[in-house]
């Protein structure tokens, strides 16, 4: 029986072991995009709809970055989103940010879509042009109703 106790004693501490080793690989691996080659720009929406902090930045639909906050400017009532971008990404001044989705059940992240300008935004600036998040229910409520009343002009004479 002190020969059980033992082994048992000794598998426990294997298992926290590889546990313990498991979760310092974890640690390692985990990109939280405050790297120090990283640099952080704004952007403004009229609505961001479910976007959080940890979504991704997308370039060309590549994930170039991490949105680290979303807060609510309480003079202009619009969303600000602060993004961590890679620092070898250059975006252009005259870029357009907008919150996309990623399916109809998937999750919001922001998607840059570059300009063509020369000028490149430095690090702490802000990306004037923006697209909001668009609701769906919204945009379906609006195709039923407009073919509601299309249908009903179409058929009274």
């Amino acid at each position: 029986m002190r020969g059980g106790a033992i082994l048992e004693t000794v598998l426990g501490l294997i298992v926290l072991i590889a546990a313990g080793a498991f979760f310092i690989y974890a640690q390692g691996q985990v990109d939280d995009g405050s790297g120090a080659d990283g640099y952080k720009l704004t952007a403004r929406f009229s609505s961001v709809g479910d976007l959080t902090r940890g979504a991704d930045v997308r370039v060309a639909g590549v994930p170039v970055g991490t949105v680290t906050a979303v807060r609510l400017d309480q003079e202009t009532y619009f969303a600000e989103a602060e993004l961590e971008l890679s620092g070898d990404i250059e975006i252009p001044t005259d870029s357009t940010a907008k919150i996309a989705t990623a399916g109809l059940l998937g999750g919001s992240f922001v998607e840059i879509e570059p300009g063509g300008d020369m000028d490149v935004l430095a690090a702490g600036g802000e990306i004037s042009y923006t697209q909001g998040a668009v609701d769906m229910f919204d945009l379906i409520g609006q195709a039923v109703m407009n073919r509601g009343s299309s249908q009903s002009e179409g058929s009274g004479s």
